[in-house]
């Protein structure tokens, strides 16, 4: 039986005849300038005309979404809804012209989030590894930073989706009704230090030891660095002054490599440095075992091709990861 177009009252249908990007683009507008007249004069309209197109907008949501006073416009709660929606497709639409523009044939793009220790040491690679050998014509934009604002990135439909570490006080605050977890994977941070530093022989080490070492430190916004804190307060000692801050882990490696001094790194990215004998892991008390790794996504992509492409490469089983996980 073939499909039949939604009726008239659809909600969906309706909105859709009434809404356009243009509409889209005056309300990020208005909220950006924060005032009828400033946002009129960026959009190079009339105030009255678009007074007339924001009552418009409203009307066709069912709700309003700016409270208007002589402070100028402030978002309602459903208007927020309404804005964070129109800054995805924007975005959105902004990924398809960017697609059409920059190819010479159709390649799909994944937009893909990382903090420095995923992209470095955790599951990210072996992800890609599989992407590629299942779909030659897909590439990847890659961005590494923070966790906060790879999921300001991710809400504002700028990033497909992230692979992060899962944290779930963090997380509860993200507005998890909006964005999908999927955790994916484990790995385990570990201190380490130059093969001939004096702690590197001793079988347990405690933190009040490590307060007054040289420390490189990830930046005070990656969760590897409140992680680390955490470690020191936890055991009742202060938090030692970094000597070196540098968010990539594999630079904090080569710095440890070099004797400028100890670092908390994944244990996947350290491991071969210490089969080498360029790095020593310290017996450090109450290491965290394994940190679980997620797979994070806006519910209203769920349906997207290319992130379902994501989902198979990332949660493919060992078996089909050695041989090639086509499918």
């Amino acid at each position: 039986m073939e499909d039949q177009p939604p009726p008239p009252s659809d909600p969906l249908n309706a909105l859709v005849s009434r809404l356009r990007f243009r509409h889209l683009r005056l309300l990020v507008t208005a909220q950006a300038c924060g005032s009828l007249s400033q946002a009129a004069a960026r959009l190079h309209v009339t105030q009255p005309a678009l007074s007339k197109s924001l009552s418009e907008i409203e009307q066709a949501f069912g709700a309003e979404i700016f409270e208007r006073s002589k402070r100028g416009l402030t978002p309602t709660p459903r208007g927020e809804a309404v804005l964070q929606g129109a800054r995805v497709l924007l975005a959105q639409l902004q990924h398809l012209q960017q697609s059409v523009e920059h190819s010479d044939e159709p390649v799909r793009v994944l937009r893909l989030g990382a903090p420095p220790a995923i992209a470095a040491g955790g599951v990210l690679p072996g992800v890609l590894a599989r992407l590629a050998r299942a779909d030659e014509r897909l590439r990847v934009q890659l961005t590494e930073a923070p966790v906060p604002s790879l999921f300001e990135s991710l809400l504002a439909g700028q990033l497909d989706a992230l692979l992060t570490s899962y944290n779930q006080a963090a997380f509860a605050a993200k507005r998890p009704e909006r964005l999908v977890y999927e955790p994916c994977g484990e790995h385990s941070y570990v201190v380490i230090a130059p093969p001939r530093h004096p702690l590197a022989r001793k079988r347990r080490i405690r933190w009040s030891e490590l307060t007054d070492e040289r420390w490189v430190m990830p930046g005070p916004a990656l969760l590897s660095r409140q992680s680390l804190e955490s470690h020191f307060l936890r055991a009742g000692q202060p938090v030692p002054a970094p000597f070196v801050v540098a968010d990539s882990p594999a630079t904090s490696v080569h710095l440890v490599v070099a004797g400028v001094g100890i670092a908390m790194v994944p244990w996947g990215l350290a491991q071969p440095y210490h089969q080498l004998k360029r790095v020593a892991r310290l017996a450090v008390d109450a290491m965290p075992s394994q940190v679980t790794s997620a797979l994070v996504y806006r519910a209203a992509a769920s349906a997207d091709p290319v992130l379902q492409r994501l989902r198979a490469a990332v949660h493919a089983p060992p078996r089909a990861a050695n041989n090639g996980g086509r499918g």
